[in-house]
């Protein structure tokens, strides 16, 4: 009889004592997550301020200074003009293993200013906007950071918490170049994020992309006294483009090309065009596929100037980015967490506001209700291919990263619209941000707290990536930093 008693009295201490330890872990992410459940203000306030000055990509001088000074103020030690880019920077709390990264953006969009109102309404007509929400991935990003850095100060951890500030994700591929520079080397595991207008871990891939310039020269003439003896660097592009949507019915068709003629030689109509210019994009699957059709695309650019009795040069531009690597412990793992964080609840204001947006884009008010869970995770979607294009795809290839997404937006609006930067302008967007960051935290202290968890994401990443395999970016060279500017 004692003996029994004596061992449910062991049984219950053990038992007691397990308890404690998970509440004082509990206890201890509560550090986290109630600085950020405290301090919605603040980042209702700093996402606001990089939304009302939405600059385009390696031009986010405001932007990048307001997240560089938030950290700073907050303990980082900040790194800036990384891998020569101006607006770049890496802050870092900590010493020592396990190093978790985060990534954040913060550049705009042309052409999508809008004020923060249901209904379509500039702030500057042609300005820029923040039509991908990166106003709210950056502070997001860098909140979540904050609240690691709170905990690690409060506990006593040992391990580094780094975010990287990378600039121009649209079209820039400001990534690439901390990639190309080694800045991911000594880094254990990146977290990522996007805004969106769901809750879900992103277990996807997407397509490879490379950006080429395609330069037509000519001899200028009278178009109507001499047009003999002019070659039009017009029609030279005009000829490349026409065979290359030709072209599109024989390449895989998941892959993409698309151009815009950036250059049409001129404005007067009785003037040959002496030079004109066409930039494309070029996106395929895996890089093997990508070049095959590049190489396809540049035939076309020397056949056209061939027969339209010009030349041609070709620029391939920096920052040609890789398809994500996906990690499936890792998404797990952010799983675990998102699901403890739950979904974004919208109060009476912000519900009325994202019906008048749903109603210009004729989404019933029933798809709303999806921002509030969520989604499952689908393992069958894993390594799904999806048509768009991002440079976290070069990190990924570097480093293991896990990626999610959060509802900032209203279901049923487009990417890069009107609707979304006025939503994400709103606590709506701020709300969302705060969830994004909530799982940052909780991911992060899981792997600081048990650095074990690396292991096994880490295995998967070297299986993935393949034997002897070498991280060389797809194109060489130093950043279009005037890329986004107006000739």
């Amino acid at each position: 009889m004692k003996k029994c008693v004596l061992i449910l009295l062991i049984s219950f201490l053990a038992f007691e004592v397990g308890a404690q330890k998970k509440q004082g872990k509990l206890n201890k992410e509560n550090i986290a997550i109630d600085y950020l459940t405290s301090s919605f203000t603040t980042y209702d306030q700093l996402q606001k301020k990089i939304w009302s000055t939405p600059e385009l990509g390696f031009l986010e001088e405001k932007s990048s200074a307001a997240l560089q000074k938030h950290l700073s103020d907050n303990g980082f030690t900040i790194e800036n003009k990384v891998a020569g880019i101006p607006t770049a920077f890496i802050a870092t709390y900590g010493s020592g293993s396990p190093v978790i990264g985060i990534l954040a953006e913060f550049d705009a969009l042309s052409g999508l200013s809008q004020d923060t109102v249901p209904y379509e309404k500039a702030v500057v007509t042609g300005g820029n906007g923040h039509g991908c929400g990166h106003q709210l991935l950056g502070t997001a990003s860098t909140a979540g950071a904050v609240a690691i850095k709170k905990w690690i100060e409060a506990t006593g951890t040992k391990g580094t918490i780094k975010i990287f500030g990378t600039p121009a994700e649209e079209g820039g591929g400001g990534k690439v170049f901390f990639a190309q520079d080694g800045y991911f080397k000594n880094v254990d595991v990146v977290l990522d994020w996007h805004p969106a207008s769901e809750n879900s871990v992103n277990i996807s891939t997407n397509l490879a992309r490379i950006s080429i310039i395609y330069q037509f020269h000519g001899i200028p003439a009278h178009a109507a006294a001499n047009p003999e003896k002019g070659r039009s660097a017009l029609d030279g592009v005009e000829a490349m483009d026409n065979m290359v949507n030709m072209l599109r019915e024989h390449i895989p068709s998941d892959a993409r090309i698309h151009y815009v003629i950036t250059d049409g030689g001129g404005l007067s109509p009785n003037v040959v065009p002496a030079h004109a210019e066409v930039s494309y994009y070029v996106r395929a699957k895996n890089t093997t596929e990508l070049f095959d059709i590049l190489n396809r695309v540049d035939n076309a650019a020397d056949g056209a100037a061939l027969g339209s009795g010009t030349t041609v040069t070709k620029k391939r531009l920096a920052g040609a980015i890789y398809p994500i690597l996906p990690n499936k412990a890792l998404s797990k793992l952010i799983q675990k967490h998102f699901e403890r964080v739950g979904g974004v609840q919208w109060n009476e204001k912000e519900q009325a506001f994202a019906v008048e947006i749903a109603k210009s884009t004729k989404t019933s008010v029933q798809e709303l209700e999806k921002v509030r869970i969520v989604k499952p995770y689908d393992e069958n979607l894993f390594g799904q291919l999806k048509s768009g294009s991002s440079d976290v795809g070069d990190v990924s290839w570097n480093v293991p990263v896990g990626s999610f997404v959060a509802a900032t937006f209203v279901p049923g609006s487009s990417g890069h619209s009107w609707q979304n930067v006025a939503a994400g302008g709103t606590t709506i967007g701020t709300k969302g941000a705060l969830v994004a960051a909530k799982v940052f935290a909780l991911t992060a202290i899981d792997l600081f707290s048990n650095p074990k968890l690396i292991i096994p994401i880490k295995q998967e990443f070297e299986k993935l990536r393949g034997e002897n395999f070498k991280y060389t970016p797809i194109v060489l060279g130093k950043p279009e930093l005037n890329y986004r500017l107006k000739k």
